[in-house]
């Protein structure tokens, strides 16, 4: 057995091709974890129905980002650049809870270089059990069906790690950086949006959005924020107020510059790369706004890429 230790990524996938847009919708309207629709026996089947019904106007947005997701090419850029920080005692690895690599392909490629040991590491910073939860129960299916013994070792957040704040507060100062000096500008932090009563039943993902939107302001003294929460889906109620509703209520408050700072999203996809910088671009100049930016995502930032080589040390000496 090789003495090295793996570390898996996990991340939530992205199609890699519109053909590939519908099993993926599918893949995920499946996960309970996400979303329960109707009684578990029945869940597949609706599933399929809404993947079919979303999937042409699902498909005509990853069109206008290129035809396919860029979230396999950055999950494995970060990878690569963190097997490089981490040393010879490492080797990385990436699993996709809704498509490709699968959690089982992956742990399949981690067994064949004969490790054992296995840090999983969420890229999500912000518990939730509609996000990790679901990758770590993903994960622990595929192990116990498969058999196969790994020491694991698991990374479920990481919300408050300084470094973390250190790659953020550096994009949002990028941001900011792309108005006129004298410029005033308020900053938005849009942070992917679940359902209320996840929260009611004591998810702490809203808790970890708000210290982490709390430590990085405390680098930008005396700039207005606000947070605001995008890509909610159903109807059932969700995290307000939404990210649409803040570009109408600032507007109406006569802010002209505005920076959107994405939040729980460690690399580009549809939800930054359509969501923000078309649709709600073209609410913002709609609505009047002189300046409308995003602050770039952290994809490999040197920074980000340090503070996930800090967490799978501080886990290895843990866990011995």
């Amino acid at each position: 057995m090789s003495d090295k230790a793996a570390v898996l990524l996990l991340q939530m996938g992205g199609p890699d091709s519109l053909d590939a847009v519908e099993p993926f919708l599918l893949n995920l309207f499946s996960d309970r974890d996400i979303i329960r629709i109707g009684p578990a026996f029945l869940q597949p089947f609706i599933a399929r129905l809404i993947a079919k019904r979303r999937s042409p106007g699902v498909e005509r947005k990853y069109e206008e980002i290129g035809g396919k997701s860029p979230i396999r090419e950055l999950t494995e850029s970060q990878a690569r650049a963190l097997e490089e920080v981490l040393g010879d005692g490492y080797r990385c690895f990436v699993a996709m809870r809704y498509w490709k690599p699968s959690t089982m392909e992956a742990l399949a490629a981690i067994r064949r270089e004969g490790i054992s040991r296995v840090i999983a590491l969420s890229l999500y910073p912000h518990y939730s059990r509609a996000t990790t939860g679901s990758s770590v129960n993903e994960l622990k299916r595929v192990l116990s069906q498969s058999g196969v013994q790994f020491q694991m070792t698991y990374v479920d957040r990481f919300f408050d790690h300084p470094l973390y704040i250190d790659a953020l507060a550096e994009k949002v100062q990028e941001g900011l950086d792309d108005f006129h000096p004298l410029a005033e500008v308020q900053i938005l932090f849009s942070a992917h949006s679940l359902p209320q009563s996840f929260i009611d039943e004591g998810d702490p993902y809203l808790d970890h959005i708000r210290e982490t939107v709390r430590l990085v302001m405390e680098r930008f003294e005396g700039v207005t924020h606000h947070l605001a929460f995008q890509s909610r889906a159903g109807p059932v109620k969700w995290l307000e107020p939404s990210t649409d509703e803040m570009l109408e209520h600032l507007a109406a408050h006569q802010v002209k510059n505005l920076l959107i700072v994405p939040l729980s999203f460690v690399s580009d996809h549809i939800e930054t790369l359509h969501e923000i910088d078309i649709e709600y671009a073209q609410e913002a100049h709609k609505l009047g706004y002189s300046r409308f930016r995003r602050s770039p995502s952290l994809n490999a930032s040197p920074t980000f890429i340090s503070c996930l080589a800090d967490l799978v040390r501080k886990a290895t000496e843990d866990h011995g």
